[in-house]
């Protein structure tokens, strides 16, 4: 199973777009979303071909998001436990870098993907991989100058399953 990873979008509706074309053109099976769309416009152009769930980040304020996603997807609120294609996923925004790591350190999750911080990144440690697919470019120590996404294919393993594109949309 192939499955795309996105966060922190923050209604930039070229990068949504282009994450959606993106993920169409890989042939994803299913889209997780880790929060920040911010507001519902930004939600739309996720309605496509293939499976969508979203998790609330910090600066997800207008409920509307919520009754948007759930039109065509599904909305987890906080944090989510997918199985997708046999592995155990946890999602969350990742505001909480406790909640990050005790998420990661326990052992329950073949996965664990959040965002918040916009720098990419993928770790494996102790069986699980911790999976960031970055964000819109921000001014912060680690993230660089593009908007980034991830892929995880459920057919590899450890850190080789995930590829992260860089999309200049």
């Amino acid at each position: 199973m192939l499955i795309g990873i996105v966060s922190d979008t923050h209604d930039d509706l070229s990068a949504v777009e282009a994450a959606v074309s993106l993920f169409e053109r890989e042939g994803v099976d299913a889209v997780v979303h880790c929060g920040d769309f911010v507001a519902p416009f930004s939600v739309t152009p996720f309605d496509a071909d293939f499976a969508f769930h979203a998790v609330r980040g910090n600066n997800d304020g207008e409920w509307a998001v919520e009754s948007t996603v759930d039109s065509f997807g599904t909305y987890h609120g906080e944090a989510a436990h997918l199985t997708l294609d046999d592995a155990s996923v946890a999602v969350t925004h990742g505001t909480s870098d406790l909640v990050v790591e005790a998420l990661v350190d326990c052992g329950d999750y073949d996965y664990v993907f959040h965002g918040h911080t916009h720098a990419h990144g993928v770790e494996a440690r102790g069986g699980t991989v911790r999976v960031n697919p970055g964000g819109l470019p921000i001014p912060v120590e680690g993230a660089d100058d593009a908007f980034r996404v991830a892929t995880l294919d459920t057919a590899e393993s450890g850190v080789d399953a995930v590829t992260h594109h860089v999309l200049d949309g």
